[in-house]
């Protein structure tokens, strides 16, 4: 057998290839959108990819199947599970409980796993030519190491009212079913630590079922399904503003894309021209590279493995943008973006002075600054990070506004105060100044020390 796990950093999502080298075929389980990656890796091991299968209906990525079948033909296995709402609208072969994928001398076993979505199926899969005993499972967004999938995101991403304790008690259902199967299996779950898909995912990338069943906390609650309900539901990160888009596009027919685009860098004029037409402006410099000199109106979101969920917070599917990238960068921004299907970057310019526009500066403050606005009347001071660390512990008199939302909070900023913004390290900082900025706050303070500097040297947190 032939096993080879693809990881995705910017997204901490999981998709595999798995091959009967016997037979020479092959599966891909859970695909990214950029699908060269897959490809390649068949090629170089004669392998040919003969199926694609999806766990779920993903709301954090917009997966690559339906361009991996146009370009290798093999047939797409999706599940049929989860009743008439949870259907995929495009031709596949329909997945139930029981049904099994063979591929050469391997099988996959289909698992209905409903929980984080109704329609959410397993793949547990035996080696024959080895063994007559499955080994390994692969379970998406059901189990992950440490951790189990969310059911809020249908309630909270898409709207869905009265879905998350229900999808929380499929789940608790699920988990023991799980824990019936032999301690040995391999778990190869969707996503690793840093998914919004879940609180607190391990960093491992696989362990076993008898691993999850001593230190998986939702396999403590064995006969008590309302604390695993509410213990589930408790403490969940906010749900990317990009995850109900996902949802659609992943479930509806739509245009594909077998390559990853490539971007014209502008001259002066067309920026300029563009920019005036109002399009809008990403750079993704590093925070201090964007504080000593920015383009106005501007939205700084570094380009790190957190690139792609930010941008889906701040951008909408309708709105070209522009970046401000290196050339070097731009196929590793491009496949970040486009694995959430933001495709519409009109251009990009890898220098900002080159522009000779007149610039602007964040004004930065450290620790002992941001102390002389502490507990004064006439400051505002706004604690950007989520909701959960916000409630672990902030400084006394800060407010919260989370950064992803707060585009649509800006009613909640003074105008008669002065505004000082935090976070935990100063990235997210970094995007709120710039989003206050380009909305007419002129006169907001960043203190980019945040909670990390301001708990290091004993500052005390309510």
């Amino acid at each position: 057998m032939f096993f080879q796990h693809v990881y995705d950093k910017s997204l901490a999502q999981a998709s595999y290839l798995i091959g009967c080298q016997a037979k020479g075929e092959a599966i891909v389980i859970d695909a990214q959108r950029d699908i060269d990656v897959y490809v390649k890796i068949a090629a170089q091991n004669n392998l040919k990819i003969t199926h694609i299968a999806e766990t779920h209906i993903h709301a954090d990525f917009l997966t690559g199947s339906r361009e991996l079948a146009a370009v290798t033909g093999a047939k797409l296995y999706l599940s049929d599970e989860g009743g008439a709402d949870w259907q995929y609208q495009f031709d596949h072969v329909g997945l139930k409980h029981g049904d099994v994928i063979k591929v050469g001398n391997l099988t996959l076993e289909v698992l209905h796993t409903p929980g984080h979505t109704p329609e959410s199926i397993s793949f547990l899969l035996t080696d024959h030519p080895a063994t007559s005993e499955p080994v390994m499972i692969f379970t998406g967004d059901f189990v992950f190491v440490g951790d189990i999938g969310r059911p809020d995101l249908l309630e909270k991403a898409a709207g869905l009212v009265g879905t998350q304790e229900k999808g929380a008690k499929q789940m608790y259902q699920s988990v023991q079913r799980f824990a019936k199967l032999a301690a040995f299996i391999q778990v190869w779950p969707g996503h690793g630590a840093g998914s919004a898909c879940g609180k607190a995912l391990g960093a491992v990338p696989s362990s076993t079922v008898g691993y999850e069943k001593i230190r998986n906390w939702a396999f403590k609650y064995e006969n008590d399904e309302n604390g695993f309900v509410d213990y589930l539901l408790t403490g969940q990160p906010e749900p990317p503003k990009y995850f109900a888009m996902m949802k659609h596009l992943n479930k509806v027919d739509r245009p594909l894309l077998t390559a990853v685009p490539q971007h014209q860098k502008l001259s002066k004029s067309q920026f300029i021209q563009a920019q005036s037409d109002g399009i809008k402006v990403i750079d993704t410099r590093n925070k201090a590279d964007f504080a000593k000199g920015f383009i106005p109106s501007s939205i700084n979101i570094q380009h790190n493995n957190s690139l792609a969920t930010w941008a889906g917070w701040i951008l909408n599917y309708q709105e070209q943008f522009m970046l401000v990238a290196t050339a070097d960068e731009m196929e590793e921004i491009t496949r970040k973006l486009m694995r959430i299907g933001l495709d519409n970057i009109y251009g990009f310019i890898n220098n900002v002075d080159d522009l000779d526009i007149e610039l602007q500066t964040a004004d930065v403050i450290d620790l002992e600054k941001f102390k002389t606005y502490l507990g004064k009347e006439n400051v505002q001071i706004i604690d950007v990070r989520n909701l959960t660390e916000y409630q672990d512990g902030h400084i006394e008199g800060a407010e919260h506004i989370f950064v992803g939302t707060l585009q649509d909070n800006l009613d909640k900023i003074s105008n008669d105060k002065q505004v000082v913004i935090h976070c935990q390290g100063g990235d997210r900082a970094a995007i709120a100044f710039s989003i206050l900025r380009r909305n007419g706050f002129d006169e907001v303070k960043n203190y980019s020390g945040g909670m990390k500097e301001w708990v290091d040297n004993g500052g005390k947190t309510v």
